[in-house]
């Protein structure tokens, strides 16, 4: 029977036990399960935690050509565990509360954004809310477990991995344990795990230069109602004076920002619940850089504006300015008719001029400033900025290049989001 370890229970793993369950393989496997929560209620999840929004699109969350089968495939196995669709004579029949959307199905929308400039992103929305999303890996959590193949270890710190005779030892803490193939499925924030690895393996890396840096954007509901009614979630690009390319990300109807801690820095994100409404929409605005030789590590770049921004607010928070304070390159000491919905005791009033290079600065600058064409009231003074928000796209890596060691999902830079993470895991399922 073939021993498989799995590192991290996120969407990419979710993936991959459920490939292996739905074409039998499971069955001549004993599959390890590690995760550092000390049990199922303290588990990270990774991307999993935040908003729960789950799409199809052949146009975002990633540079995988996934088939719009198995990308629908695995939005009904995440609404039906979320007890939001059912199977009814082989269709499935989705509850009627359900928030869902087609980004830019209004063809005069489409054409006002791309007279701009923008490039509007076309796909299928659905939210499960960041409330129902925790109860639904549990039931995930529950199925997987029941199964005599498959053993969850929490409290895990898996120091390394190491391949030798075609087998792949796993140090965990001070155990070693012998496997005949690994997925790695540690997401963004197990960047250092597959650091580890690229350092042993150098030629796994096909390219390594691009990270995205910028904020999260926050403001009343009323000025971007039309654009929440008419389709929820909203994704643009468009390509600044600068030559950087910005784009928009995870926006959340009367959503609430909020904290991403890593290891020992914290940056912004957002999410929204299916029930407990604010009055306020929050989005990311992110600048993607794309660096040259010799630059070679992007998390290590995000990673350091992060702690900038982390040291410039006195410790372990954000920073909060309005948007004429930004604009102004001045610190904000005072916000106005917009209240913060992140616990204040998570920021500090600041100024991100001082974190971000100038070209980043100029670059969410000139966006919102176009945005605000087709939205008014985008660029209105007491607007709220958070900073920094980044987006790990980590070293691509050839995931082809052992056939017994597999990396999945956002840790291997082929994704960046739940539906191609978990879709990634789905298809090296069918290879292994």
């Amino acid at each position: 029977m073939k021993k498989v370890a799995v590192i991290g229970f996120g969407a990419a793993s979710i993936g991959f036990i459920k490939g292996i369950m739905e074409n039998g393989k499971i069955e001549n496997m004993k599959v390890d399960i590690y995760e550092r929560g000390k049990n199922i209620e303290t588990s990270g999840f990774g991307g999993l935690k935040y908003d729960g929004k789950i799409f199809v699109s052949k146009n975002m969350g990633g540079d995988l050509e996934i088939p719009e089968k198995i990308q629908r495939d695995v939005v009904n196995f995440f609404l039906e565990k979320a007890e939001l669709a059912k199977k009814i004579n082989g269709k499935y029949e989705y509850d009627e509360n359900i928030e869902h959307g087609n980004s830019f199905e209004d063809d005069d929308l489409y054409k006002t954004f791309y007279n701009k400039g923008f490039e509007p992103i076309k796909s299928e929305f659905y939210h499960i809310g960041t409330d129902i999303l925790v109860d639904t890996v549990n039931r995930i959590y529950e199925e997987f477990s029941k199964h005599e193949n498959i053993n969850f270890i929490f409290d895990s710190n898996i120091k390394k991995v190491e391949r030798n005779d075609q087998l792949i030892k796993v140090y965990n803490k001070d155990e070693i344990k012998e496997y005949d193939d690994i997925v790695i499925a540690v997401g963004r924030s197990g960047h250092k795990l597959v650091k580890h690895i690229i350092d042993d393996n150098p030629e796994l890396i096909l390219s390594n230069n691009k990270v995205d840096l910028g904020i999260r954007f926050e403001l009343p509901d009323h000025i971007v109602q039309e654009l929440n009614d008419k389709m929820y979630e909203f994704k643009i690009k468009l390509k600044t004076k600068t030559g950087y390319t910005v784009r928009t990300f995870c926006n959340n109807p009367s959503g609430e920002v909020t904290v991403e801690k890593y290891d020992d820095f914290v940056t912004v994100n957002g999410h929204a619940n299916s029930k407990n409404k604010t009055k306020n929409t929050n989005f990311a605005i992110l600048v993607t850089h794309s660096f040259t030789e010799p630059f070679n590590d992007p998390v290590g770049y995000g990673t350091y504006i992060s702690k900038l921004s982390n040291i410039l607010a006195g410790g372990n928070k954000v920073i909060l300015q309005t948007y004429e304070d930004f604009k102004k390159s001045k610190r904000t000491k005072k916000i106005g008719r917009v209240e913060p919905t992140l616990n204040q005791n998570n920021y500090i009033l600041g100024d991100l001029n001082l974190v971000f290079p100038r070209k980043t600065v100029e670059s969410i600058i000139d966006f919102m400033e176009t945005l605000n064409e087709i939205v008014p009231g985008i660029t209105y003074s007491d607007n709220l900025l958070y900073g920094v928000e980044v987006k790990f796209y980590g070293n691509k890596v050839n995931t082809d290049y052992f056939n017994n060691v597999r990396i999945i999902g956002d840790c291997s830079g082929w994704t960046r989001s739940i539906t191609y993470a978990t879709c990634h895991g789905v298809i090296e399922a069918n290879k292994i």
